[in-house]
């Protein structure tokens, strides 16, 4: 039964993504209800039916007081016996049945599978968005909100049926049942009625907002949470412990704030509903008493009345709480819109075309990209490397060297020139593509907190196990991989390598990033201080497996340290975001110009970084 209800939507479904989503709430919402929508209406009839039949067994209440004080008990049992037997059969068949259908939709088909749909799409459309995009904010306010928002919505999904449909169908049914019982009991409910929607209205506007600015002061305190523990060793480096709390406490009072604002709206409502529905259930059966005093209403229409008004004061508080929970998982929502759709920044083209790879030659026209600042970056670069090539590109800190490296990636799009590879402008082929044909291994070798084997296999997931060994070896990874052990006790290529690869040194993350690399085993390979966290030995015995790697490949490589570049075909030299020399080692120091003076003014092999 179970997995009838929880199959009746497929959270994974395909779907038609978009690089723009709507940021509206109510068409961002629609087009996550589609797939619902036939769930949704016959979980709106269940709620109705239910709410009906509730009305339905008080207004018998009041029928059977009646028959009950009229006539000895054989005499009532022989008029109503079956009418009692079948008010019974409803009860305890018809009621459950209808009830647990209900139940079963709201909590295993909708509860369940609304969030997760949610959840998978945001995911899906945050990982597409550019690695600039992840630059600009916290992960954890990203991940913060791709978790509170999706969980959000199916709980005011589940709210608007579990109280909305059903509370509306109660109050229907009271004021029909009251309408029969005497026309003028319908007043003190009419004006309780407009109370309600009044003080409904207040809540929902004060209580939206502050739901929002408390969500969002939410979502900060985890970012900066997550921002110190991600960088815990500077945190202690510095012994900045201190620092970081007062930081996090400015959040977290921030966030106390909001709610204490929230929470100010919520006491007033419920002190104001509770004096409505004291207005609400002296109003009716007083009433009811008095037309009873009047000899206009049976006994059990008074009991019907006390029992309805009774109900209906317990319902309020749950359909209040139930609306402004709604409110504020809306408002939650709301905030994770601000995440969830923002437009994929940097797409592909319009039919864009798989690169088609041929010898490897990367030609740069005219290249500038400024990030927007209108200043730094790359200015007016044209350089072509020839297929096989084997590039060396050095420069001061923030001369543009990264910045060429991530517009080649396509990272970012240049903002003037073009980028070629075998005469394709990488502009136009999918990104995709383009990334399959380079392998790098960046300065800051970051891994992913799974097994050593994951890791490795990122580069290619279809290789076989002998083949993930070797790239190991040729990364001198080998010998140090078997003797690792995580704190589960797993070992060597299973054990797990921790968030960011914590769990090893910066020489041994360096060395499982190069065999990923290898792996990998593209055409076209960029090395950006690819052996900085070794040790002279190590990067010795790295660099040999290196210039085997590097056969065959167009390979552009940034390095600090001269020595490690000194043999490439030829070497760039970038200044201010511009070419200001090129040539061999070689020739440079023949120029004696500034890669000269970068040659001797080494020390220990690093570039200097005071003007000559």
């Amino acid at each position: 039964m179970f997995r009838f209800f929880e199959n009746l939507v497929d959270p994974y479904q395909s779907w038609a993504q978009t690089d723009t989503p709507p940021r509206k709430l109510w068409p961002f919402l629609r087009d996550y209800i589609h797939p619902f929508r036939k769930v949704f209406a016959f979980t709106a009839l269940v709620a109705i039916a239910n709410g009906a039949l509730d009305i339905a067994l008080i207004w018998y209440v009041g029928r059977m007081v009646d028959f009950l004080a009229q006539g000895a008990p054989a005499q009532v049992w022989a008029d109503h016996g079956r009418e009692i037997l079948t008010v019974a059969f409803v009860i305890l068949v018809i009621r459950p049945l209808i009830g647990g259908t209900g139940v079963a939709l709201l909590h295993n088909t909708i509860l369940t599978n609304f969030g997760t749909m949610m959840r998978w799409r945001a995911h899906s459309h945050v990982l597409r968005q550019p690695v600039g995009w992840f630059e600009s904010d916290f992960a954890g306010r990203i991940a913060n909100r791709i978790m509170q928002a999706p969980p959000a919505a199916g709980e005011a999904v589940f709210q608007t049926f579990d109280a909305v449909a059903f509370a509306s169908t109660t109050l229907v049914g009271a004021a029909i049942m009251l309408f029969g019982a005497d026309p003028r009991l319908l007043v003190p409910l009419v004006l309780w009625f407009l109370g309600y929607i009044a003080l409904m209205r207040w809540t929902v506007r004060h209580a939206g907002p502050a739901a929002t600015a408390s969500s969002d002061a939410r979502s900060a305190v985890t970012g900066r949470v997550v921002d110190a523990y991600a960088n815990i060793h500077s945190v202690k480096l510095f012994s900045h412990d201190d620092r970081e709390l007062a930081y996090g406490r400015e959040a977290i009072e921030t966030a106390r704030l909001t709610l204490q604002k929230e929470m100010r709206i919520v006491t007033v409502m419920d002190l104001v509903l509770t004096s409505l529905n004291g207005l609400l259930i002296v109003g009716v059966i007083g009433w009811a008493m008095m037309l009873w005093y009047q000899g206009a209403a049976t006994v059990g229409a008074v009991a019907a009345a006390a029992t309805l008004v009774l109900r209906l004061n317990n319902m309020t508080y749950w359909i209040m709480w139930a609306t402004t929970n709604l409110v504020q998982n809306l408002g939650t929502v709301q905030e994770g819109m601000e995440t969830i759709t923002q437009p994929i920044q940097l797409v592909d083209a319009p039919a864009a075309k798989p690169l088609a790879y041929t010898k490897g030659q990367i030609a740069l026209d005219g290249v500038s990209h400024h990030y927007g600042r209108g200043f730094g970056g790359l200015q007016q670069i044209s350089l072509t490397i020839r297929p096989g090539e084997k590039i060396g590109l050095v420069g001061r800190s923030g001369a543009g060297k990264s910045t060429l490296v991530k517009l080649i990636l396509r990272f970012y799009d240049t903002e003037s020139g073009r980028i070629l590879i075998d005469g394709q402008d990488i502009a136009t082929v999918s990104q995709g593509s383009l990334r399959a044909q380079i392998g790098m291994v960046a300065q800051d070798s970051s891994l992913l907190h799974r097994s050593v084997r994951e890791n490795i296999l990122y580069g290619r997931p279809e290789a076989t196990e002998a083949q993930m060994i070797d790239a190991a070896r040729r990364a001198d990874a080998h010998d140090f991989i078997l003797g690792l052990e995580d704190p589960a006790g797993r070992r060597g290529y299973d054990a797990h390598v921790g968030e960011r690869g914590v769990k090893l040194s910066g020489g041994q993350r360096q060395r499982v990033a190069l065999a990923r690399v290898i792996l990998k085993d593209a055409p076209i390979l960029i090395l950006d201080e690819a052996t900085s966290a070794l040790d002279s030995e190590a990067e010795a015995t790295i660099q040999q497996a290196l210039f085997g790697v590097m056969q065959g490949k167009t390979v552009i490589a940034i390095a600090h340290r001269l020595s490690t570049i000194a043999q490439m075909d030829r070497i760039v030299v970038l200044e201010d975001g511009r070419l200001a020399e090129i040539g061999s080692h070689t020739d440079l120091l023949a120029q004696n110009g500034l890669y000269a003076r970068f040659w001797a003014r080494q020390s220990g092999g690093f570039i200097g970084m005071d003007d000559a």
